[in-house]
């Protein structure tokens, strides 16, 4: 039987609270997200459902297990190439009607209408939806951070890229500050109308950007995947790092600062 995602339990509400009292500050990732399933998984290693366990409790999960693309990773900046002619990541956000939702694994904000794109090398993606993560899946020299954001998009022909934006203690967000009343009010899963909201609300916080190709972070850890990280510098739902098995990790940076991270 094939299985949509889902997880067992509501996320934790206090652990999200806390974390906005003591404000965030963003530094950024392009990323990839996360799609839903009715049979159960979890991030507790030695439940017999966390991520080590994830190729074995279904057949098409098998990848999560042997797949050679796995994300999230381990960026080391001592291991790059520095790549100018990547060029600006370019997104075109525009507002439009959104719905946040208590998926029980994570908080997730999904656009109704067209809420804009971005393009890498000459496609588009649609922004659909954006979550949270917490701790940060993706480490900075094996540093993880308090929180990270996906923001999910898909091009015509089903591609996926997402931006990741990692948060650390420091100065209040303005899109997360926004969202805070709305997501402590939600009571189990059920969805909220928040009107109209603008991801270019969203600070990326840097030019600068790591890109490599991945793969989902949740079963079935499919492959193929876009990440896009920019630098900038609650009950966990993070899965481990997976080994880099030989692919590169690009580094771009605007050329009058190529020789600094």
């Amino acid at each position: 039987m094939k299985c949509v995602y889902s997880y067992e339990e509501p996320i934790t509400f206090s652990i999200l609270i806390i974390s906005f009292l003591c404000y965030l500050l963003p530094i950024a990732i392009a990323s990839f997200a996360e799609v839903g399933n009715e049979c159960p998984f979890t991030y507790s290693e030695g439940s017999g459902k966390g991520p080590k366990e994830w190729g074995h409790l279904n057949p098409d999960w098998k990848l999560c297990e042997t797949g050679k693309l796995q994300s999230p990773i381990d960026l080391l900046t001592g291991k790059l190439q520095v790549q100018p002619n990547l060029g600006k990541l370019k997104r075109d956000y525009k507002p439009a009607p959104a719905l946040v939702k208590n998926r029980g694994h994570d908080i997730t904000v999904r656009w109704k209408g067209e809420a804009g794109k971005i393009n890498i090398n000459g496609t588009d993606y649609e922004l659909l939806q954006c979550h949270w993560h917490s701790p940060s899946e993706h480490t900075f020299n094996e540093t993880r951070y308090e929180l990270e954001l996906h923001l999910v998009h898909i091009s015509a022909h089903r591609g996926i890229a997402v931006i990741a934006i990692v948060y650390k203690y420091g100065r209040p967000d303005p899109f997360l500050t926004r969202l805070f009343h709305h997501i402590k009010t939600i009571n189990g899963k059920e969805e909220k109308h928040l009107g109209m909201v603008n991801p270019g609300d969203i600070k990326f916080g840097s030019r600068k950007y790591f890109r490599y190709m991945g793969s989902l972070t949740v079963p079935p850890c499919t492959e193929g995947v876009v990440w896009t990280v920019i630098n900038k510098g609650f009950e966990a739902n993070a899965r481990p790092t997976q080994p880099l098995d030989g692919r590169p990790v690009l580094f771009y940076t605007p050329r009058m600062n190529s020789g600094s991270f």
